[in-house]
């Protein structure tokens, strides 16, 4: 999530009582551990006997890691976009391979709009059903994200995604009850804006910018995922929302493997909604004017 932190921050509370990244790096792992170096308060680079180097993360919030655990296999499973291997976990730590840095080229962002498009084909079985394995209590950045299944993506996408941050950013002062009650009319609206209906995606669900890493080996790699069962529309709009280097080669790629439904940028800002709710939550009032611009768009449709 766009200004997410990895982890709570400040200093690794885990290190004060001798459990700190390359401790738990070694028992995660059943491995020697070599070297050490400190990214953030919450994550780290750990070297392992051997050479290898994998990455080690921090949460104290409860489920965070198992959900992020989970969605990383399930995403893995598909065979489709490289995510950075599982290679152990607790309920506080995270441990998973290093993606040796690259640089975003117009070539690896076609191959990863294509990998993208064989993503969501893989499916689930669901709108927000989570990955096996994972909590339905999970997590998008630092904020709460319930995984609710449900059969019909419009009612779904409003009852358990839009609505529930719609009210938090009403308790919170961060929005009006009048100005709520426009996002409440156009969700009131959404089976008849959403377009198509279409199966269930396999979704990263937390696809801004900051989630896709451009790998030395000339590949885009998804990390850091919210993933459940979603449309596909969805990831696509966070990419537009936050920005993606080379993004209309994304998008052809895209189109290339599994073309989307006439009018799918006009229901970008539908697809939106939540992480810019999601956003108002977390960083103020300028995200929640982003979403009122938004629903009153979709009304004058």
């Amino acid at each position: 999530m766009s200004g997410s932190p990895a982890g709570p921050g400040g200093d690794d509370p885990g290190a004060a009582c001798g459990s700190g990244p390359g401790t738990a790096a070694a028992r995660l792992t059943g491995r020697r551990v070599t070297g050490e170096r400190r990214l953030t308060g919450a994550l780290a680079e750990v070297t392992l006997a051997g050479g290898q180097v994998v990455m080690v993360k921090h949460d104290d919030t409860p489920g965070a890691i198992r959900a992020e655990a989970a969605g990383l296999r399930w995403l893995a499973a598909a065979g489709t976009v490289p995510v950075p291997a599982v290679h152990g976990h607790d309920r506080h730590r995270l441990v998973t391979d290093r993606v040796p840095a690259g640089r975003p080229t117009g070539a690896a962002a076609v191959r990863f709009g294509r990998a993208l498009a064989a993503l969501h084909a893989a499916g689930a079985p669901a709108f927000g059903a989570p990955p096996p394995g994972g909590p339905a209590d999970a997590y998008i950045g630092r904020a709460p994200m319930r995984n609710t299944p449900g059969a019909d993506w419009p009612h779904w996408y409003a009852a358990h995604r839009v609505l529930p941050y719609l009210a938090r950013a009403v308790d919170d002062g961060t929005l009006e009850h009048a100005e709520a009650a426009v996002v409440e009319r156009a969700m009131a609206r959404l089976p008849e804006l959403a377009g198509p209906a279409e199966p269930p995606a396999r979704l990263h669900g937390d696809l801004w910018n900051g989630n896709v890493l451009w790998g030395a080996d000339g590949q885009a790699w998804l990390i850091d995922p919210a993933a459940h069962g979603g449309h596909r529309e969805t990831d696509l709009a966070m990419l537009h929302l936050f920005g993606c280097p080379h993004l209309e080669r994304v998008l052809a790629g895209y189109q290339e493997r599994a073309p989307l439904a006439a009018g799918w940028a006009d229901r970008m800002g539908l697809h939106q909604l939540f992480p810019l709710l999601v956003h108002a939550v977390l960083f103020g009032r300028g995200y929640a004017e982003q979403a009122l611009a938004v629903a009153r768009a979709a009304l004058e449709r």
